[in-house]
């Protein structure tokens, strides 16, 4: 289902994809990007069905919903940003009280997600999945007391999903005989996912050597101070430039592709490397921390010269999962606890994933797909979607 807003007081447009239901319910985040097309939110929402039925395990309480995906066309800039927000919310009310759980993305931060939804009167932007829980009261108590969690200064939701990248990427190492501690790593975009992908490739022994913002790149072949750099990072993901040191050196952003690393990480832009920028990347591994940043025709051209692409529907994956574990009781509030589950979790998914395409001579992609489909054959034997009738289509009321 596909829905097309426009904003009364601006003219621009919002868009709601939901590319499935399971047991009446989809999952996926809201973004808000000058530019953002219908045909975007489209793929993304696809995405986000793979990202759920990646993480299907029929022993957890937690049992994969649907994808969707929403997005905004303007930038979060923009002075008229949180009122634009706050109407797109209103405007698609009746997704989010039945059909679309939806929390932080590109440009959109939780907590003004959140503002903006109590603002409208509405209990939270995940209520469409109360009536899956046993007690949503305890539920949400539990996701609450996670959030109010931080580690060395950082709350932890903004860690979750970076911790996960950096597993993957790891794990691709790993796979490839290439010793953490001879590894350089360069991250595109600083924020949420590329900052904690950052903090935690450093603490495995990589050496980050550059980083990329909206600003310009930085870098230091000797390795940045990537905590000192998160910690005084703005809102945005922007690096701080009096906190650098002497031997840090301001580049170009667009040298983020040519620096010399054995793992890349686009973390901020969909659709960053095409067939021509493939042709500049050294690294041994590209993690896709970001959403699409790799057009098909550039993947496979990658993948023709050796370099192992991990996809995002795989790589990003862990945040959306640590929500749903969270909320259904698979794991606690403790923060060990939780970078113990996504590590074996990601871990896990990133070495069948290699071992598969390396098997069958395929790539890391299709062979991620080919998990999807079993466990989405698998859900739905468990939970068969209800036949569409009267005020139904394709299993939603319009």
């Amino acid at each position: 289902m596909e829905v097309v807003w426009s904003d009364p007081v601006t003219g621009r447009q919002g868009f709601v994809v939901i590319d499935r239901l399971v047991r009446g319910v989809s999952s996926g985040g809201l973004r808000m990007r000058d530019g953002c097309t219908l045909d975007e939110v489209r793929g993304l929402a696809a995405g986000m069905t793979r990202k759920e039925a990646l993480h299907y395990d029929p022993a957890r309480r937690y049992i994969p919903l649907g994808g969707a995906k929403g997005g905004i066309d303007c930038s979060p800039h923009d002075p008229q940003a949180p009122a634009l927000l706050r109407r797109f919310l209103d405007g698609v009310r009746p997704l989010l009280r039945e059909y679309w759980t939806t929390g932080e993305d590109l440009g959109v931060r939780q907590d003004s997600l959140d503002e903006a939804a109590a603002s409208l009167g509405l209990d939270s932007t995940i209520e469409a999945i109360y009536p899956l829980l046993d007690d949503p009261a305890a539920a949400r108590a539990r996701l609450s007391a996670a959030f109010a969690v931080t580690v060395d200064g950082i709350p932890l939701p903004e860690l979750v999903g970076g911790l996960g990248v950096a597993e993957s990427a790891l794990t691709a190492l790993d796979h490839a005989r290439i010793p953490r501690g001879s590894a350089r790593a360069v991250i595109q975009g600083f924020g949420s996912m590329g900052g904690a992908t950052a903090r935690y490739l450093a603490q495995a022994g990589v050496t980050v050597v550059a980083i990329a913002d909206a600003h310009g790149m930085v870098v230091n072949e000797q390795g940045l101070d990537v905590e000192r750099l998160l910690l005084t990072r703005d809102a945005f993901g922007s690096v701080d430039r009096t906190q650098l040191r002497p031997e840090d050196i301001e580049a170009a952003g667009s040298a983020w592709l040519d620096t010399e690393c054995e793992i890349l990480v686009p973390a901020a832009i969909s659709y960053c490397i095409d067939l021509a920028a493939q042709e500049r990347i050294t690294a041994r591994v590209v993690a896709e921390a970001a959403n699409m940043p790799t057009l098909p025709e550039a993947e496979a051209a990658l993948h023709a010269r050796g370099v192992t692409v991990l996809p995002d529907f795989v790589v990003n994956s862990t945040t959306n999962a640590w929500w749903w574990w969270t909320l259904f009781g698979d794991t606690s509030a403790d923060p060990d606890e939780v970078h113990a589950m996504a590590r074996d979790a990601m871990r896990q998914l990133t070495t069948d994933m290699l071992d598969d395409a390396e098997k069958d001579g395929i790539t890391p992609r299709a062979a991620a797909q080919g998990v999807v489909e079993r466990h989405l054959s698998e859900i739905e034997a468990r939970f068969p979607a209800p036949e569409p009738g009267p005020g139904l289509k394709n299993g939603c009321r319009p």
